[in-house]
Parts: C-alpha cells; sequence; structure tokens
C-alpha cells in the first residue's frame, strides 16, 4: 500500500516541475526503480491512473527502468549481483557486503508539450 502515498509523491513532484516549465500537457514520466526498493510497478501504475484524473498528467505513460541489485564485498572490493538466497562474495566467499545499487527510487525525467 506504500505505493500509493508513492506515486502521490512522484505525481506532485512531476505536476510542480511542468508547471514550473508552463509546459501545457504531461506526456511521459521516466522512473528508475531498484529491484531492492520494494516498489511494485504495476500498483505504481495503477494509482497514477486514478490519482491523475483531472491534472494535467492525466493520460500520461510511466515507464520504469529497472536497477538490478549490486553488491561490493567489505573483505576483498569485488563488485558482483547476488543471487536470490547467497549474499557470500563469489570471490573469497565471505559475507561481508555493502549495497551499492537497487536501492534506487526516482523520477530520472518528464516529458511534456
Amino acid at each position: 500500500m506504500h505505493e500509493l502515498a508513492i506515486t502521490q509523491s512522484m505525481l506532485d513532484l512531476v505536476l510542480e516541475e511542468a508547471n514550473k516549465t508552463g509546459a501545457g500537457k504531461v506526456q511521459k514520466i521516466n522512473l528508475v526503480l531498484g529491484d531492492m526498493s520494494g516498489i511494485v510497478g504495476d500498483s505504481v501504475q495503477f494509482y497514477f491512473e486514478f490519482l491523475s484524473k483531472g491534472t494535467s498528467a492525466e493520460g500520461a505513460s510511466v515507464s520504469f527502468r529497472k536497477i538490478p541489485t549490486q553488491a561490493r564485498c567489505r573483505e576483498c572490493g569485488e563488485v558482483f549481483t547476488p543471487q536470490e538466497f547467497d549474499w557470500a562474495c563469489p570471490k573469497c566467499h565471505k559475507v561481508s557486503v555493502e549495497i551499492t545499487a537497487g536501492k534506487e527510487l526516482y523520477v530520472e525525467s518528464i516529458e511534456v508539450e
């Protein structure tokens, strides 16, 4: 259900930026979602269609660029993509990792008329 609040915040941001530029209509919103963000794109799309009614973003498309999870081993510095249940470093097999990508959640760009 947190997608509702996130979608509302995203829409507010998009409308504010569109108004700043004097844009007439928002055509497309490009979002970046990390695999670990916990956000479900279909839910964002559903809420967006509901929340954008009557705004300059009504009818706009929403696209998602997915960022895979990436980790860096704190022991040897190896950068790797962890497997679903295996977060051990493939080089030194330690489990001391730092997440370096996959938590992203932001509006990358807005296309307007």
